[in-house]
């Protein structure tokens, strides 16, 4: 059996100590990972069964990949979860329900990636209870993609569990679900420890010079030690007296093993290439099929005696190279016979899928019958959220569709899948291929739309607007609802791009959806996209009110949650655009919730940051905090660091922290990724003005501001900049660019209308303007913030009208607009704003303690966080949902929380945290 030969722990001290101390925080009660890295043969597999070995107290469960199941989803975590299924009636209804449809226990929605990763990080925190749990996984850069992600995510997850995770994994393989991960890279065996090996496998003497050759060409490698001499001949032992062998040490082990397998008789080697045909190793399968061939069993003794199998409870062979070399070996002929007799072998009732992939490789030509078997497949793996694995099925029932129109139907959806699961490559190719024939229109509009996603995920957006318009055009006559789902997200590729598009722009996207025709049913949907296209052509002025409308429409509700969760981003930014805070609030926090019961992961982050914002001009940065911190704690889960730091971008230039605003800025101009996008040009320069006005450094505000509205086409944060440009101009002494930037904003308000967009405008004209004249317009623009929620706005508003009156020496109403602004400010954590109207106030004549630190100074984000959550009455299985941790790792967390906050329960939290429990988002 692999790795069982104690030969493979020759020199291995160190790394064993390693593996001894993760064993250690487990059973001291807290998690452990690592991942160990190497190449084949180095002994990964033997470390993996030395933590077994010593691990007896816990209990310790084993997963594998393997090559050949890699299209089958969800099958290395099934063998993880597997020993432990009985006990999912313990997890929460949602995580229960994600992990049964997952492996195909019930039937359901296909859940989202990360819920099925929750539930099984519940499920292990559960076994954990009891007993330390210990769970091996090798072969990891052969597990089905969604394990491996899964995987991945259940380690980054681990904090206080009583659990261990330790992977094995191909030195350059993994690296996409494992990254980041601790890890042991292990290298070969020093020359002594190597020498000793050999000679415990060559203990008779022979010549130094073939000793050191097979030394050098092992490289340390404990595999290659034990090998090489099984391949080296009597000659070459004696005196050297052959050629040594050449090519890469991989290949010649795999060669080796070949050598070996064909000095078996002849059904022993059939018998092999049945097992490694037959990945999972099961006894009673690999039996039924070898009755089909008309092999007995008994055939593998020679196998068995040659340390090349092993078959126990299960089929085991000594390394995944004895399996490769088996399998590569054999010719097309033989390969599709066994697979034809393992298709035969396996009940298709309880595993079809596996039975349509062998009937697949036992196709030597075209077959229906077979690719609509694929295709039932990959609709259940979709059911089941295996994207990849369903693409996989598609593309090969693609190949063995005999008939030419059905075959391109079916690469268009292997298409699809690809595009879905990430692989955009292959997606283009799978297009190339449907796209060869005579498409029917639908499948020529789909392909286009398809084409065009592709692009916007793996190019550019503003590469992807001429797609997204030409399958737009191309489902006018086919369908309206999808054309004009197309034309939405034509427009949001458009503004994305901003500035930095060299091909059709808003423009022309407007003109092109302005002649779609409408839908059977008109609804707010289709208003809200006249609203845009209007805006885009005829002007701000023309389409704000029709936008407005549309937005107090969408938040009466009456949609799918699909359809939700597609319209109600946009609608948000659009909110914000026309200076509608209400429809802002309400949207970004229904947006939020859909996203997160839903499980909706490929849009939560972006529904966080809507209302993170919505929540920033609130005045609200604790419940920004809470939800940048629910953001940073999705980007570690799926790898995508960018959301902690455009949350950070929105929330520290209110906090006046020049060093964190820096950090995120450069960490977004430095993204890649992110070079396509205007809006990765804008919203730094809006940051810096914020920054800027905040710390009083009017002159470098003025400039930011200057550049964040440059494209006003972006609008969102080009428009704010705008505001912040009016303030830093006119403290600046550059009245003209003042007067000019605030006639601009003027033109905007006036068309949207709304108390927020006219009290902004007012304030901002009352900055140019003088005596009577500047007081009455401060007064306006107080009285119409007053009655909306948008707090900074308000506050900032008196602390400019404190300042004038302050200059105009009208002290004690100085006074009262500053210390009300003061006080708002410093509530809602602005530091920098706030010590503008305390120093403000101490000049005019009153003394203001400058804030004191509040009792959470000492908590981390995390703890802050749960315990904002904890205050609003979340249970900790409700809290560990929202945050993808275990309930275990949430109580250990509070109790962190009660010790540094000096309290005793949970029930203490508003009396001690700043403004008591938060409003939920």
């Amino acid at each position: 059996m692999k790795g069982k030969n104690p030969g493979f722990l020759h020199g291995r001290q160190s790394e064993r100590a390693v593996l001894d101390r993760q064993l250690a925080k487990v059973r001291d009660g807290h998690s452990a990972v690592l991942v160990l890295r190497g190449e084949a043969g180095i002994g990964k597999s033997a470390l993996l069964e030395y933590v077994a070995g010593t691990a007896e107290d816990c209990t310790v469960v084993r997963a594998a990949g393997v090559e050949a199941e890699m299209e089958l989803a969800f099958g290395g975590l099934h063998q993880l979860c597997a020993p432990f299924l009985d006990r999912l009636a313990h997890l929460p209804e949602p995580q229960r329900t994600a992990l049964e449809t997952a492996f195909g226990l019930s039937a359901g929605t296909p859940p989202d990636r990360f819920l099925v990763g929750l539930a099984v990080l519940s499920l292990l925190a559960d076994v954990a209870e009891e007993t330390p749990l210990i769970c091996l996984v090798d072969d990891v850069q052969w597990l089905d993609r969604v394990s491996a992600q899964i995987v991945g995510f259940v380690a980054r997850r681990l904090m206080a569990e009583r659990v261990g995770l330790i992977f094995a994994v191909r030195e350059a393989d993994g690296e996409r679900a494992l990254q980041g991960l601790p890890e042991l890279t292990l290298g070969g065996l020093s020359e002594p420890d190597a020498r000793a090996l050999l000679t415990s496998v060559l203990p008779g003497r022979f010549d130094e010079p073939v000793r050191s050759r097979i030394l050098s060409e092992a490289r340390g490698n404990p595999l290659a030690l034990l090998e090489l001499p099984r391949s080296t001949s009597a000659a070459e032992l004696a005196g050297g007296y052959a050629p040594p062998s050449t090519g890469p040490l991989i290949g010649r082990l795999e060669h080796n093993f070949s050598l070996r397998v064909e000095e078996l008789p002849p059904q022993t080697r059939r018998l092999l290439l049945l097992a490694a045909a037959e990945p999972v190793g099961d006894v009673s399968l690999l039996r039924r099929a070898a009755d089909i061939l008309g092999v007995s069993m008994s055939e593998a003794s020679p196998a068995v005696a040659a340390n090349l199998l092993e078959v126990r409870t299960r089929v085991q062979f000594r390394h995944p190279l004895v399996r490769s070399a088996v399998y590569r070996a054999a010719g097309p002929t033989e390969r599709r016979e066994v697979h034809r007799a393992l298709a035969e072998a396996t009940d298709a009732r309880s595993d079809p899928d596996r039975r349509a992939w062998h009937l697949a490789r036992a196709a030597a030509e075209p077959d229906e019958a077979v690719a609509d078997e694929l295709t039932r497949s990959a609709d259940r793996a979709q059911a089941r959220g295996g994207i990849a694995a369903s693409a996989a099925f598609l593309e090969r029932a693609a190949e063995l569709t005999p008939d030419p129109a059905r075959r391109r139907s079916r690469a268009l959806a292997a298409a699809r899948a690809k595009y879905l699961a990430g692989a955009f490559d292959a997606a283009l190719e799978l297009l190339n291929v449907a796209e060869m024939g005579a498409l029917d229109d639908l499948q020529h509009a789909q392909a286009s739309l398809l084409r065009g996603q592709i692009t916007f995920g793996s190019r550019s957006a503003g590469a992807t607007v001429p797609l997204l318009l030409t399958a737009a055009r191309e489902f006018e006559p086919l369908d309206a609802g999808i054309a004009r789902e197309t034309y939405r997200d034509a427009f949001y590729a458009a503004l994305t791009a901003g500035r930095v598009s060299s091909g059709p722009g808003l423009e022309e996207v407007a003109r092109a959806a302005r002649t779609a025709p409408p839908t059977a049913h008109p609804g707010p949907t289709d208003l809200f996209l006249d609203g845009l296209a209007i805006a885009t052509t005829d002007g701000y002025a023309a389409g704000a009110p029709i936008l407005r409308h549309a937005l107090n429409t969408l938040r009466c509700g009456g949609f799918t949650v699909e359809q939700s969760l597609g319209w109600l981003p946009f609608a948000c930014r659009m909110a914000h655009n026309v200076w509608d805070f209400d429809s802002w609030s309400t949207l970004s926090a229904k947006l939020v919730r859909l996203a997160r019961d839903s499980g909706t992961l490929s849009v939560l982050p972006s529904a966080l940051l809507l209302r993170l914002a919505n929540r920033v001009f609130a005045g609200d940065l604790d419940d920004a905090d809470s939800l940048a911190a629910e953001a940073v704690t999705i980007g570690e889960a799926t790898g995508s660091h960018f959301l902690a730091h455009y949350g950070a971008l929105v929330i520290e230039p209110w906090r006046g922290r020049e060093t964190e605003t820096l950090r995120a800025i450069g960490t977004i101009t430095g993204d890649r990724t992110l070079s396509g996008e205007g809006k990765a040009l804008t919203a730094p320069q809006w940051a810096l003005a914020v920054l800027y006005n905040g710390l009083g450094r009017y002159e470098e505000a003025c400039t930011a501001a200057a550049k964040g509205c440059e494209y006003p086409q972006e609008l969102g944060l080009a428009l704010s900049s705008l505001v912040e440009l009016v303030e830093a101009a006119t403290r600046s002494r550059q009245r003209d660019l003042a007067v000019e930037a605030a006639n601009r904003l003027a033109t905007i308000c006036q068309a949207s209308g709304t108390a927020w967009a006219t009290g902004t405008s007012a304030a901002a004209r009352a900055l140019i303007s003088e005596g009577d004249t500047a007081d009455a317009l401060y007064r306006e623009a107080i009285a119409r913030l007053e009655s909306t929620p948008v707090r900074t706005a308000l506050a900032r508003t008196r602390l400019l009208y404190g300042e004038w009156l302050s200059r105009e020496n009208r002290r004690a109403e100085a006074r009262e607009q500053l210390a009300r602004a003061h006080e708002i400010l410093d509530r809602a954590g602005a530091e920098a704003f706030a010590e503008r109207a305390r120093r403000e106030l101490e000049a005019a004549g009153e003394t203001v303690r400058r804030r004191a630190n509040g009792t959470d100074e000492a908590l981390t984000p995390q703890e802050a966080q749960i315990a904002r959550l904890a205050g609003e009455g979340l249970t900790n299985l409700e809290i560990g949902a929202q945050l993808f941790l275990s309930p275990h790792t949430i109580e250990w967390h509070l109790r962190k929380v009660f010790t540094k906050l000096g309290i005793r329960s949970r029930k203490q939290l508003g009396a001690v945290l700043p403004g008591g429990a938060a409003t939920p988002a």
